[in-house]
């Protein structure tokens, strides 16, 4: 069991995973091109399913490995979940999944560090996210009653009720075709309409929406700061470990000395002894 950990985690392991995946990512793409599949579809679908067997080896290895801790990681039921749906038939009711099967290209991000830090920062920002999106929320409502007692009567498409204000509000935030598409028919019937529109822009486009960036950008730098804290940390632990190696071999070296000279000093003694010893006998 120890040497099939050794290799289920082994660098050698995940690089041919990823490169895997890469292929994959390949061949789900051909498999969109009707050329290609024209051409070469069974040998897309056969790789399809040799890379497939592959991921499926791969966790049922990592399965006896770690046996019910394997669920205890959420990377690794992400990986389950996403090879699990793979090998759902893509039939009758099922047939939707078939287009999850992109989904296994998402096993990237459990394997390239730089990834995983970045999704774990977006996952640990979402607490953070959450009364942003209250505030929004509410904005988007105190506008889209204001939009709706507005400009309902004349442009019910875009403002009859509060969800097709709602909805109109959004491609205005994205500033997508909001000036021509929406705001000036708007105001060639009510011509101080921007007054209305710019500061909806100023308050959601300009201020809310950088503060989910700021919070982004703080949850990236915690997790940077805090990786750099392991990183201190188990530098100061190996220098230790060398202190500790080096005071040791110092002891060593000191007491191999000691015991040289307790050695050299016996025979000087024993010497000694003997020259007192022969001096008598010859008295």
């Amino acid at each position: 069991m120890e040497r099939l950990r050794s290799f289920v985690e082994s660098r050698r392991v995940e690089r041919v995973i990823m490169m895997l995946i890469i292929v994959n990512a390949v061949t789900l793409g051909l498999e969109t091109v009707p050329a290609a599949m024209a051409r070469f579809g069974p040998l897309l679908l056969a790789v399809d399913k040799a890379i497939l067997a592959v991921f499926t080896l791969e966790i049922a290895a990592r399965l006896a490995v770690h046996r019910l801790r394997f669920f205890t990681n959420a990377w690794n039921v992400f990986d389950f979940v996403v090879v699990a749906i793979a090998l759902v038939p893509a039939t009758g009711a099922f047939s939707v999944l078939r287009a999850l099967r992109v989904l296994r290209l998402l096993r990237l991000v459990t394997i390239v560090p730089s990834l995983k830090r970045v999704v774990g920062a977006m996952v640990g920002a979402l607490p953070g996210m959450g009364s942003v999106i209250v505030l929004l929320t509410l904005v988007f409502y105190v506008f889209s009653v204001m939009a709706t007692k507005l400009f309902g009567a004349s442009f019910p498409d875009w403002f009859g009720s509060i969800p097709a204000s709602g909805y109109t509000l959004f491609q205005v935030m994205t500033l997508e075709s909001w000036s021509m598409g929406i705001v000036r028919p708007v105001m060639e019937v009510y011509p101080y309409a921007w007054a209305f529109f710019v500061p909806f822009i100023v308050v959601t486009t300009f201020t809310v929406l950088n503060l989910f960036i700021g919070i982004v950008v703080s949850a990236m730098q915690a997790v940077h700061e805090e990786e750099a804290k392991r990183e201190r940390e188990a530098e100061r632990q190996a220098d230790q470990a060398a202190s500790a190696d080096a005071a040791a071999n110092a002891v060593q070296e000191g007491n191999a000395v000691l015991v040289e000279e307790i050695r050299a000093l016996r025979r000087e003694v024993s010497e000694l002894r003997g020259s007192l010893s022969g001096k008598r006998d010859v008295a």
